[in-house]
């Protein structure tokens, strides 16, 4: 079974649809890691797509905070004045699939987390460190993750937690090979890694092998759909320079 993998559309439907497109006929299942909302301009239309497709979706923090169950004041201004907003704009409907969304799936091999596996909504795996302190929080080989932004494979190399980090290479398969690995396909929504390109992965499950994939999308399309909503902007800025 070939899954598409994604994280953190963070209501851009712009992007998530370039995904949509650029992966058409590679897979058969969605894994959606958290963090459907927040940011952007899309909320609904982007729970709707998601809803379209058969699919697993995880919590993320800010698909919690639009359900009132974080306290924004841990974030920035310009992230309570989108989290505001997303809460006035989402649908009965929408607010319903959000409120059912898990914080942790496993699926054979597979732990699935937004976060980590040791904090699943909030915790950020920014380094080998933190990677290597996540890896007693999960019994299976594999364990992906998203809310970083940031694409990258995390590899657990010593039995005494020695663990090493490995940078993607986009559309080059990668076997995986049975090792003790958490990875983290990167932002559909909102690349944080200097990269504007919305990320996604394709995992073949049975044989262990995951593809790191980018795929531009018009981002001035999403741009102008946070200005015409009065969004900030630093938040519309930064999708352009990918942080």
């Amino acid at each position: 079974m070939r899954i598409l993998v994604i994280s953190d559309i963070h209501a851009n439907l712009a992007a998530f649809e370039a995904v949509m497109e650029d992966a058409h006929g590679d897979w058969d299942y969605v894994w959606c890691l958290g963090d459907v909302v927040g940011y952007g301009p899309d909320p609904n239309e982007s729970c709707d797509l998601l809803k379209s497709l058969p699919h697993l979706c995880l919590a993320g923090n800010h698909d919690w905070a639009a359900l009132g169950r974080l306290d924004i004041r841990t974030f920035n201004v310009d992230a309570r004045r989108a989290v505001d907003w997303t809460q006035r704009t989402l649908t009965e409907e929408n607010t319903a699939y959000l409120s059912a969304l898990p914080t942790t799936f496993v699926l054979g091999n597979y732990t699935l987390a937004h976060g980590s596996p040791r904090e699943p909504v909030w915790e950020y795996i920014l380094d080998p460190l933190i990677a290597a302190l996540n890896f007693p929080h999960f019994e299976t080989s594999y364990c992906l993750v998203g809310h970083t932004h940031t694409p990258i494979i995390y590899r657990l190399t010593a039995p005494d937690g020695e663990t090493d980090a490995m940078q993607p290479t986009y559309r080059v398969p990668r076997q995986l090979n049975g090792k003790r690995i958490i990875l983290n396909p990167g932002s559909v929504g909102q690349p944080r890694d200097s990269n504007p390109d919305a990320a996604y992965g394709i995992l073949y499950v049975e044989e262990g092998v995951f593809e790191h994939r980018r795929v531009p999308y018009p981002i001035k399309v999403t741009q102008e759909k946070m200005r015409k909503a009065d969004m900030p902007e630093r938040l519309v800025a930064r999708l352009e320079h990918g942080w």
